[in-house]
């Protein structure tokens, strides 16, 4: 096993865009005055979604990934599979803010989950293929 030394890079940047999303979150709770939950602010449900759903999906995707990279799976995929969730982890939030059923929400949101979904996707068909 040789250590992922590429997924721990990403993993770092992904860390950074993590505390973007934090003090993005304690930016609005401060500015509307709000302790706990979203306060009935559309603007701060908005950004607690925004930080929720990154640590929902990134946690295990680095997993996956890093597990692949481990194992010695090819360094395109895993390279390409970091660059995708990062791209899609940084488009979900602009998705957030742009107007409901907008080309832009689309894109951004909902291109982004999808492109986090198929990291995952693509991660653990990978990682199951080499189990064998």
């Amino acid at each position: 096993m040789i250590f992922p030394a590429t997924t721990a890079f990403f993993a770092g940047l992904l860390a950074l865009v993590y505390l973007g999303l934090s003090g993005w979150v304690i930016g609005a709770r401060v500015s509307e005055n709000v302790l706990l939950g979203d306060g009935g602010d559309t603007t701060v449900l908005k950004r607690v979604r925004s930080h929720a759903n990154f640590i929902e999906y990134v946690p295990l995707a680095l997993i996956l990934i890093a597990l692949l990279e481990a194992g010695g799976g090819g360094h395109g995929l895993v390279q390409g599979l970091l660059v995708a969730l990062l791209v899609a982890r940084i488009l979900h939030p602009i998705g957030m803010f742009a107007a409901p059923n907008s080309p832009r929400q689309f894109a951004c949101r909902g291109g982004g989950i999808l492109l986090t979904l198929a990291v995952l996707g693509v991660a653990a068909i990978a990682l199951l293929l080499r189990a064998n």
